[in-house]
């Protein structure tokens, strides 16, 4: 099928890639014309496992291609939806301009029979009104709503290999054709038996934010005990494998520690509260309000612990701080606990070092008045306290005794409850964990 990708950030060049690699011809069209650029020669304008290498491909065959131009979308079928969705300033609420100026550049490059799918995480009742206004202003043309579900890090494995495919869809003959050309679309993914859901707008809208959501609370409720276990002498790991034996439960995302960050989780539940209070059912998702307090907690008591391992003041010390992406395998910064956590002990008073493996320079440019080096040496160097704040797998690895020889205080605190304590402890550190005694 020929096929345009309407935004082309983290969501829309994955997406766009990976549809020429389930053979249809793309175009991706972003206003940003640097990214632009770098797309068309192929390289990510963002880390993300997997993607170099698959741009490289399909640039190779002829069917993916970049555009600044809107009008270079004529001619497609079926037409991606993937602009960002991010929290208003000031507010809770999910800020559309992006989505809106997506519609109103692609309307007068429609035609009869063309389908308009958006991918990006909008409040509930959105679908609608877009359906409304492509009615009045682009008769023959349907739209679907198809909620993205990437993990940063397995973004390219997610859109080639989905675990579900949601779609939101019209009544009648309208929603019928709509589905016959996401099949389509998803032919590939749907030969290997991948669950397709199939149903209104609103149901697809929410999927994702609900979805969001659930995982958000699961990670809070680990975090929540956490606390408890702190007071009681308890430990958070062995309470979370324990109740993780329950197949109602499951062990994932039972992982206490500084808790979610990122361009999705924090600002969708907080746009799913604003939602539901401007439809007056703010009271079914209050819970949320007491989700996001507790994630935020998390990471003041990081700040408390680095202050308590060290007999009580940071002022003047100096800390290394292992992490600023707000997960392992991204270069993404927005939200990052380890990144909040470092600004909150630098403007406290500590002397701070930074370092990541790939969110260097996103953090620097957030944060231009935090000390990030390139390297762990560099971060490590005589500090008085390491903290481990963002799991790579390069600082899951670390050796103590290794490390022992580059700091001037044996100290270390885990952020994520990823590293060894007998084996920490045995080599003559100081270890300290979330919810660990």
């Amino acid at each position: 099928m020929k096929i345009s990708v309407i935004g082309c950030g983290y969501l829309g060049a994955v997406h766009a890639a990976c549809m020429a690699r389930l053979g249809h011809e793309v175009v991706g069209v972003d206003v940003d014309e640097a990214k632009i650029a770098a797309l068309a020669e192929g390289r990510a304008p963002f880390f993300e496992p997997g993607l170099p290498e698959l741009l490289g491909e399909v640039s190779g065959t002829g069917a993916l291609r970049f555009t600044t131009d809107m009008a270079e979308v004529a001619g497609s079928q079926v037409h991606f939806v993937c602009v960002g969705t991010p929290q208003r300033r000031g507010e809770y609420a999910a800020d559309l301009r992006y989505v809106e100026s997506a519609v109103d550049a692609l309307i007068p490059h429609l035609r009869d029979g063309d389908l308009v799918v958006g991918k990006s995480t909008v409040p509930v009742g959105t679908a609608a009104g877009i359906a409304e206004r492509l009615g009045r202003e682009a008769p023959g043309v349907s739209l679907a709503w198809n909620p993205e579900f990437l993990r940063e890090g397995f973004a390219v494995k997610d859109t080639l290999h989905p675990d579900r495919l949601v779609y939101g869809v019209p009544g009648g003959e309208a929603g019928e054709l709509a589905v016959a050309q996401l099949d389509e679309v998803y032919a590939g993914p749907l030969s290997e038996h991948t669950p397709r859901v199939v149903t209104d707008y609103p149901t697809a809208e929410l999927v994702k934010v609900a979805a969001n959501s659930f995982l958000a609370t699961k990670i809070s409720f680990i975090n929540a005990m956490a606390e408890l276990c702190e007071e009681t002498g308890a430990d958070v790991t062995r309470l979370a494998d324990a109740i993780g034996y329950d197949d109602r439960i499951g062990r994932k995302f039972l992982n206490a520690g500084l808790g979610f960050g990122g361009g999705c989780l924090p600002k969708d539940i907080r746009a799913f509260m604003a939602r539901a209070g401007e439809l007056g059912a703010d009271q079914a998702v209050a819970f949320l309000k007491e989700i996001d307090a507790i994630n935020t907690r998390r990471r003041v008591r990081m700040v408390d612990l680095a202050r308590e391992v060290l007999d009580g003041s940071i002022v003047g010390k100096r800390i290394a701080v292992l992490g600023a992406a707000f997960k392992p395998n991204s270069d993404d910064v927005r939200d990052s606990p380890a990144l909040d956590v470092a600004v909150q002990l630098a403007r406290q008073g500590a002397d701070v070092r930074v370092t990541d493996p790939e969110a260097v320079p996103n953090a620097r440019r957030l944060h231009p008045e935090l000390r990030l080096v390139e390297s762990l040496d560099e971060a490590v160097v005589d500090a008085e306290i390491v903290l481990l704040l963002t799991e790579w797998q390069e600082y899951r690895e670390l050796v103590p005794a290794e490390l022992a020889e580059k700091v001037a205080g044996l100290r270390i605190l885990d952020g994520r409850n990823v590293l060894d304590p007998v084996a920490w402890r045995a080599a003559g550190w100081t270890y300290r964990a979330l919810g660990r005694p």
